[in-house]
């Protein structure tokens, strides 16, 4: 079992991010990624919703043999994990806003979220942030278009960059310190957020976190993988796969098309 791959998905290339830590920190594990890009984004969907596509990926994800599944979506996390461990006998690792490091480092005690509809509007994304940031102000912000606007290739558009200041300008006034990106597909604009926030603007995102709880479930379920045997990366979408590849353009990708 231990050979078998790592199942990561997300609703579309996102969850790269995510695949890229975990990849760089255990160099030994074979990964199979699969990216919903049909159904992107899956914040505005109900909860029903994200739930029935949570459950396709992953048994596409078990079929294929993984032994543990990585939720790399936030949406996906905070509307369908519970379920998913209740049903399924492999681990599962979700992820979710880093609030928590944001709120006890600020120092202005003002933080922004930027986030999807879905995780925004979640009962584990309020009792979190009501957990920590009681004496914070907090300027949420959903990011509609951002998610459409990656997923077409858009990235560095002139339309993307007009969204970020429209999202960001309550930010800024507020004097936030931190920036907590709830969509794995936003830690993309990484390099565009730091030009037009303020210098003393920390951006956090889960991705390292989730590289390190996947390794510790891997250690504590003694799945990991030691033998250097057949090591390899598979990516599924169902989407426009140039993106994957523009994204990955330094990997050695096998990329296959997702047939639903």
């Amino acid at each position: 079992m231990s050979s078998k791959p790592i199942g990561i998905f997300d609703s579309g290339v996102g969850g790269l991010s995510i695949w890229k830590e975990i990849r760089q920190l255990l160099p030994m594990e074979s990964t199979l990624y699969l990216s919903d890009s049909k159904n992107a984004p899956y914040g505005p969907k109900g909860s029903r919703a994200i739930l029935d596509l949570s459950i396709k990926n992953t048994e596409h994800l078990i079929g294929h043999g993984c032994k543990l599944i990585v939720v790399a979506c936030n949406t996906a996390t905070t509307n369908a994990i519970d379920y998913l461990r209740a049903n399924y006998s492999v681990p599962f690792i979700g992820i979710e806003p880093a609030i928590k490091p944001a709120a006890l480092k600020s120092k202005t005690k003002a933080i922004g979220i930027l986030a999807t509809e879905g995780t925004l509007s979640s009962r584990l994304f309020h009792k979190t942030s009501q957990l920590y940031s009681n004496d914070l102000v907090v300027v949420e912000q959903v990011g509609n278009g951002i998610v459409e606007l990656i997923e077409l290739g858009e990235l560095h558009s002139k339309e993307m960059r007009s969204l970020l200041n429209t999202y960001l300008s309550p930010m800024i006034k507020a004097k936030i310190d931190f920036l907590v990106l709830g969509c794995t597909h936003y830690h993309f604009l990484t390099p565009i957020l730091k030009e037009l926030l303020p210098t003393n603007v920390s951006i956090i995102d889960s991705a390292e976190a989730v590289a390190r709880q996947t390794k510790s479930i891997l250690e504590l379920n003694k799945l990991a993988n030691n033998e250097v045997i057949n090591i390899e990366s598979q990516f599924y979408t169902n989407g426009e796969q140039t993106v994957i590849e523009t994204l990955l353009k330094s990997e050695n990708v096998r990329l296959k098309k997702l047939d639903f």
